[in-house]
């Protein structure tokens, strides 16, 4: 009994079929949806089908090459009934090069027919040379020329055979620019072949009807040849003002057919990562054994006959940008979605857009955010000279943000890059905006306090320093300073006289920080110090 609606479609067309499929009629799918997940996507395309009485057989065109079989469906109404569905690769396609690789190829093809004719000039141009050196000697006692017609004769013959050298010597150089231009064009589709284009593929659908009818077919799959990944753009104009966060997402897609004028959907889902729970196996114990017994068993062991025991486990387990990015970002607000009502968050962009079948990563804008900020300045003299400035935003869980790169712009300038780890981030997100010149740190060891002494069996040595902060900005800034004092874990190495200067001081992780605020054209100092002893005849390899 036929029955109307959707099927899902596990078919695999095997090798030896292609030769044998046939089809009624060949159908071009139009792509209106991609679903693109950090790794992988889903296309639904739609076409109108005519179909007569009974069985239809149709092929449709314009399906992505190397799909995942297991997800594809396909879906017609109106009583129409889908028996089944065969996908096959179109290996017999004469678009087996990428777009680049072709154009590249075309080149080379247009050189190599440009060096065939600049050969032919050269081949007419070295027999002429011939002609003219084999028939220079026209003089002689029987000749009947006299002088002045032998040299008119001579001047004309050197004139002609000059240009045909200068000529030829033209030509060579051509050939050679020529050889050195494919050569290059021919490295470059090398390597551009090497990022394994994809192919686009075929789908044959049987389908049975009832009565003719003109009937809307829906299709979709998921595909491992795409994806994207998240980028920021952010933005402080002034320290009084708010900070902006521009999300945008890097988009590629290498699945044999172009998409053009497509809705499209950012997906934070991963179909690749699996949805199967895993299951945890008893851990059991065991006592260590020394390689070297190991090493033995094993030797001793290779005469024995092979055992297999049960319960083993098993070890088997680029850049362009579209035209949207010349927009204001701030628009595309009005044509971006959020939806993370699911297990995964999904930016629906209500604006057409075409992605290349390039494998290039291409922009995507997608929200913008104008951040409340706090600014400050942060100094850690130890690792870095220079003081930064940072931005803290709090409130920014529901951003919907993913790890990535930061491009930090500040009064207008590109200062840098940075990254959002926002799974290791707590209340406050920090970006840092650069370093400020006009903040001037210094840290230096002072050398009246540091001392060496032996007292017994132990050794005590004491360190000293100062941290010297100057503010040459006309305003007035509030600036955070680390450092750390050491730690301990052995009992025989202790740490004494901790000087903090009153910092914050974390004494398990030995950190110390001062918050602290300047004025125009203030300097500050901070000091801190330590005494480390331990035995006599010990040294502590990283004590300074």
């Amino acid at each position: 009994m036929h029955k109307s609606g959707f099927i899902a479609i596990f078919t695999v067309a095997s090798a030896g079929l292609a030769s044998n499929i046939y089809a009624q009629t060949q159908q071009k799918l139009d792509i209106e949806q991609a679903t693109v997940f950090l790794s992988g996507a889903q296309l639904t395309s739609t076409a109108k089908v005519k179909l007569i009485k009974g069985e239809n057989e149709i092929l449709f065109t314009n399906i992505a090459g190397d799909i995942n079989q297991q997800s594809l469906t396909v879906s017609a109404g109106n009583g129409v009934v889908v028996e089944s569905a065969v996908f096959q690769n179109n290996y017999l396609t004469t678009q087996i090069l990428s777009p680049k690789a072709k154009e590249i190829k075309d080149s080379i093809d247009i050189l190599t027919d440009n060096r065939s004719l600049i050969n032919s000039k050269i081949t007419v141009l070295t027999e002429q040379i011939t002609v003219l050196q084999t028939n220079r000697k026209v003089g002689g006692d029987d000749s009947g020329l006299s002088v002045a017609e032998l040299t008119k004769m001579l001047d004309l013959l050197g004139s002609r055979l000059e240009g045909y050298l200068n000529l030829k010597h033209k030509q060579d150089e051509l050939i050679k620019k020529t050889d050195e231009k494919l050569a290059s064009l021919k490295k470059q589709l090398d390597e551009e072949q090497k990022k394994g284009f994809q192919p686009g593929g075929q789908l044959l659908v049987k389908f049975y009807a009832k009565e003719a009818t003109t009937n809307p077919i829906v299709i979709s799959y998921t595909l491992p040849n795409a994806g994207w990944s998240p980028n920021y753009d952010i933005r402080v104009d002034d320290i009084s003002k708010p900070a902006s966060l521009f999300y945008k997402a890097s988009v590629f897609q290498n699945s044999g057919v172009k998409w053009d004028n497509v809705r499209l959907t950012l997906s934070t889902g991963n179909p690749q990562e699996g949805v199967q729970a895993p299951t945890m196996s008893p851990w059991y114990l065991s006592f260590y054994t020394p390689a070297l017994y190991q090493n033995a068993r094993a030797n001793n062991m290779k005469s024995a006959p092979a055992v297999t025991m049960g319960g083993a486990r098993s070890t088997e387990t680029p850049y362009s940008i579209e035209g949207v990015q010349s927009q204001d970002v701030s628009t595309m607000n009005e044509y971006v979605s959020v939806d993370n009502s699911g297990i995964s968050t999904s930016f629906d962009i209500d604006l057409p857009y075409s992605i290349p079948n390039d494998g290039q990563q291409h922009i995507v804008a997608i929200k913008k955010h104008e951040l409340p900020a706090t600014y400050r300045y942060y100094a850690a003299p130890k690792l870095d000279k220079d003081a930064f400035l940072q931005a803290q935003i709090t409130n920014w869980e529901d951003l919907n943000l993913l790890p990535g790169e930061t491009n930090i712009f500040y009064e207008g300038t590109y200062v840098g890059q940075g990254y959002i780890d926002v799974r290791n981030t707590s209340d406050t997100l920090t970006f840092s905006l650069g370093r400020d010149k006009k903040i001037v740190v210094k840290r230096e060891q002072d050398k009246k306090r540091r001392s060496v002494k032996s007292i017994g069996t132990n050794v005590r040595e004491t360190f000293a320093y100062t941290i010297s902060l100057r503010n040459t900005r006309k305003d007035a800034i509030n600036i955070v300073v680390q450092d750390q004092q050491p730690v301990s874990n052995d009992k025989d190495i202790v740490i004494e006289d901790q000087e903090t200067n009153g910092a914050d001081y974390d004494a398990t992780t030995g950190m110390m920080k001062w918050t602290l605020s300047l004025k125009p054209n203030e300097n500050q100092d901070v000091k801190f110090g330590y005494t480390v002893k331990y035995p006599k005849g010990k040294r502590i390899d990283n004590l300074r």
